[in-house]
């Protein structure tokens, strides 16, 4: 026992020794296993910094109360909710749940609360704000910032809180957004005032959200007032009740007996201190499964999560183990010293073992050093990233140790072959530095064929099974792993070109095969970064083709529609229209107008009161009966489903968008590409063109006007509408094959005036002479900005991807670790090859063959890896490609067999496209750039010595 201490003790101070006279070659392995060190423990870190207690979550969501109570939305209705209040469901479930039973609850009423309670009213509602360059979204909030019970709720970094009317604060995100700052004069709109920026703050759960908070009664209220008047149906505002009872706090108890009364509450003291599931009525009702959430990582995540520790581990030790070989071979006169004074092969194992301990070591202490430092420096950086405050910075000492024990394991793993192969070497070689003769291992080529026949079918199968993407994955892995092993038969192959070569590659080909040890790790590290660049790229690329093939466009190309999003904009219209003509180059503009219920302004589908909806009816007999059937589609046998499926009526495509019922004149239809005569001679006949087939019968089509009304609405049937005006149009159809692109129906101005409609202009479809420029955008963007117009301008380009900026990031990714491990490999060879440069000088070779075979032994490499990684990257994509195409005719499937998809509805275009251009550029440029790279770095002459006999 203590032999093996002393040994091992020498081992470890012989490895620190030769660590410390190869500083070069031992800062290169450190900065490769310290990488990822650095990355782990700073995500450790981010992470567990990042993880609030209970208590600190409580003081951002509750400040200083002990529950927040709000309004379920659902009346009345006795309700079960989770204990942490983010679901809900009615008692007996949404099955039996009847609105009308519920009642109304107002909404501005304070719920009844437990006696001797305190209460602050939280109102938040969303809006549009005018800011320096336009209209942004913005949360409007009233909160009592003056009472003790909202403590902890937000941090107010300048200015002073809001104490009267008038005034607000607001969060740091929506004064980056808007361009204002404290002491700014900001006004929502259609708001009746403006309102003063006093205070800057920020919530510590929510940095990202831009919001203005004023006292109650303040904000919300007027301009929830002011839209209404407007025509709007308002804002919508959300009220929530802080409260505070003292005591135990707001108890699981309390917490149902308010769920009685349609209450949904969040508790301190029931979010600290959950209930058992068996009290839980929720639970009892369904099963707690379909109400959990997904804070735990799943086996799914977990396994991917294992894989890319691990293949990041194997491309470390492939980097690494290299460096280790070329130590322990110019170390070899020490070993064999070592051998010579009675050591034996477990001394020289221990010593290169040893090597990778030290190294492993100093790359743990070193990265988590930094790690910790970077965490440190970019914590309000990473805070702003995550988009909340950490609750502390927490370290966890035993996380980062095991994370240190991971650079050890890596160190160690790397040295394992080196140190096998230095404990084989007999001392007179080792004193003579004669390398001898080595047979290749013939074990190793077998099983890499046996794990790459393996692993394929292994993917393969799983891309054909319900086990998916995981087996898919890890086949793919074993395939991989196969194809490192046979790396070194893969090089020698590669040597066999070397006879039509010159000079110069010819002799760095021939060193890289009568070198494999230290080449075929450089290789396999190559060809795992190539191959998993090449698998991304694939799929993406065959992604990317398909939702190209699927791209359903939104107008005819070239053409574009500018709209208001806003009823109650309809003024600023003639504006946006002008500003349109005026900024873009426009060839055709067809202005449109939509029929408004009640009055002008009014949008088609307004619950506001004094508005009501218009509705395209469509003829009893040629609605699809699948669901116009008392009990849908079920009411049907299956074959009669698939036969309904194919039916005219049920097949039509429709489009939903926000107006289908158009009035414009016959621009319109050039503008959406119209080409049949006969749909402009109708609109100047004063005609109906109607786009759907559904919708016309005996030439006739009806829109009904339904106005709003105080009424109860009465129970339809499946497919009835509601009661109303009905105005019956002439009509004329198009043909099938022609596209509204989510118009349905188009009145004529004249058609309409004659019926009496009401229509409010809305937007302007247009097309171009020529293209639309960047500056001609900007300047239409700025212009409707200065109108104060909630607006958007479509123009239809046709499909737009990230198709080539993905495959370029991925390219270059691929790229840099490429000739980084190529980089790191030439370093090696030109250290191991160190006699055979000298030898060339010695004979008399021209000082630039240096520099040209260091050239040629990175590209050698470089080449070797990419063209194995590209092979080896196809397999995956396929695999995974081909379990979607399986997925998605399951799904086919099973939807013609219970008669919700048409028998003749085929497997979506699926392909499986190999991205050319980026294995091109992986191909070509990638070993290019490596062997221009070693040479230029290279020296082209190195000293003469003496050489060892």
């Amino acid at each position: 026992m203590i032999a093996w201490y002393h040994s091992w003790i020498a081992a470890i101070r012989i490895a620190r020794r030769d660590a410390w006279r190869s500083k070069g070659r031992s800062v290169l392995v450190l900065a490769m296993i310290a990488l990822p060190i650095v990355g782990v423990s700073a995500a450790d870190l981010t992470v567990r910094s990042s993880q609030l207690t209970g208590e600190q979550r409580m003081d951002r969501l509750l400040g200083a109360t002990d529950a927040r109570v709000h309004l379920s939305g659902m009346g009345a209705v006795p309700l079960y909710q989770r204990p942490d209040g983010k679901n809900y469901a009615p008692v007996g479930g949404y099955d039996k749940y009847d609105p009308s039973t519920g009642g109304k609850q107002a909404e501005e009423a304070a719920p009844e609360l437990p006696p001797g309670a305190r209460a602050v009213k939280d109102s938040q509602a969303y809006g549009k704000v005018r800011t320096r360059f336009g209209i942004l979204d913005t949360e409007l909030r009233e909160l009592d910032t003056a009472s003790p019970l909202t403590k902890g709720l937000l941090t107010l970094e300048r200015g002073r809180l809001p104490r009267a009317a008038g005034e607000v604060i607001a969060t740091n995100a929506f004064l980056e957004e808007s361009g204002f700052f404290v002491g700014s004069t900001v006004t929502p709109r259609e708001s009746p005032s403006s309102f003063k920026i006093v205070g800057a703050y920020e919530m510590p759960a929510e940095l990202k959200t831009a919001q203005l908070l004023a006292p109650p009664g303040s904000l919300i209220a007027p301009l929830d007032r002011a839209l209404q008047e407007a025509g709007s149906s308002g804002v919508h505002p959300q009220h929530a009740y802080l409260v505070k009872v003292g005591g135990e706090g707001f108890t699981w108890n309390m917490v149902k007996q308010a769920n009685t009364k349609g209450l949904v509450v969040e508790s301190r003291t029931v979010l600290l201190n959950p209930p058992a599931d068996s009290d839980v009525p929720l639970y009892q009702q369904e099963p707690k499964d379909d109400w959990g959430d997904n804070e735990i990582l799943g086996a799914t995540e977990l396994a991917i999560l294992s894989t890319v520790v691990g293949l990041a581990m194997l491309e470390i030790c492939l980097l690494a183990g290299p460096a280790f070989a070329v130590g322990a071979r110019r170390s070899r006169r020490q070993l064999g010293l070592v051998g010579a004074n009675g050591g034996d092969r477990r001394h020289i194992r221990a010593i290169v073992l040893s090597g990778g301990l030290v190294i492993g070591a100093a790359a743990a202490v070193v990265g988590t050093v930094i790690g910790v430092g970077l965490t440190l420096g970019l914590r309000p950086v990473l805070e702003e990233t995550i988009g909340q405050r950490f609750g502390g910075f927490e370290v966890r000492p035993l996380e980062l140790i095991a994370i240190g024990l991971l650079a050890v394991l890596t160190g160690l793993l790397a040295a394992i072959a080196p140190a096998v192969t230095a404990s084989r070497q007999t001392v007179l070689a080792s004193l003579t530095g004669r390398r001898g003769v080595r047979r290749a291992n013939r074990v190793l080529p077998v099983l890499g064929l046996l794990a790459i026949a393996g692993g394929a079918s292994i993917a393969l199968y799983g891309s054909v099974s319900k086990m998916g993407a995981t087996v898919v994955a890890g086949g793919s892995a074993i395939a991989e792993l196969g194809v490192v092993a046979l790396t070194p038969v893969l090089v020698g192959l590669f040597g066999r070109i070397g006879r039509w070569l010159p000079l110069s590659p010819r002799l760095a080909l021939r060193d890289a095969v009568r070198n494999r040890g230290r080449t075929a790790p450089a290789v396999a590290a190559v060809l795992a970064a190539v191959a998993g660049t090449v698998a991304v790229a694939t799929y993406q690329h065959s992604k990317e083709v398909q939702a190209r093939h699927e791209y359903s466009a939104h107008l005819p190309y070239g053409a574009g529609l500018l709209e208001t999003n806003d009823s109650s904009a309809f003024r600023d219209v003639p504006a946006m229209r002008n500003a349109l003509s005026k900024e873009l180059p426009v060839d055709v503009r067809a202005d449109v107008e939509r029929v408004a219920v009640g009055k002008q302004g009014c949008s088609p589908y307004s619950s506001a009161p004094g508005c009501g909806q218009v509705e395209i009816i469509i003829p009893k007999d040629q609605q699809c009966p699948l669901y116009t059937a008392k009990n849908g589609p079920s009411s049907f046998t299956l074959e009669q489903r698939k036969e309904l499926r194919n039916d005219w009526r049920c097949a039509q495509e429709r489009f939903g968008v926000q107006v289908p019922l158009v009035v414009a004149d016959e621009k319109l239809l050039s503008v959406l590409a119209v080409t049949d005569p006969g749909a402009v001679s109708a609109l100047k006949a004063g005609k109906a063109v109607s786009f759907s087939r559904q919708n016309v019968q005996n030439d006739k089509v009806t829109v009904r006007l339904i106005a709003n009304t105080d009424a109860p609405t009465p129970e339809l049937a499946p497919g009835e509408q509601p009661p109303g005006e009905d105005k019956v149009f002439a009509a004329y159809q198009l043909p099938d094959s022609a596209k509204g692109y989510g118009v349905e129906l188009v009145l004529p101005p004249s058609a309409a005036k004659s019926a009496g409609l009401i229509t409010s202009p809305f937007g302007s479809y247009f097309t171009l002479d020529g293209g639309a420029s960047s500056e001609q955008r900007q300047r239409l963007d700025g212009a409707l900005d200065q109108l104060g117009v909630d607006a958007s301008v479509r123009i239809e380009k046709g499909y737009e991807g990230n198709d080539s900026l993905a495959m370029l990031a991925l390219t270059v990714f691929a790229g840099l670790v490429t000739i980084g491990a190529a980089g790191i490999a030439t370093g090696l060879a030109q250290a191991d090859a160190e006699a055979d440069l000298k030898t060339l000088a010695a004979v008399g070779a021209a000082p630039r063959v240096r520099r040209t075979l260091s050239g040629f032994q990175c590209g050698v490499v470089a080449l070797m890896g990419v063209v194995l990684g590209s092979a080896a990257g196809i397999l995956p994509a396929v695999g995974l490609r081909l379990t979607e195409r399986r997925a998605a005719a399951d799904l086919i499937r099973n939807g013609i067999e219970n008669g919700y998809a048409s028998a003749s509805e085929q497997i979506p275009y699926m392909p499986i496209e190999v991205p050319w251009a980026t294995l091109a550029g992986l191909l070509v440029a990638v070993p290019v750039g490596a062997a221009l790279l070693a040479a230029l770095v290279t020296r082209s002459s190195g000293a003469l010595a003496r050489r060892e006999v």
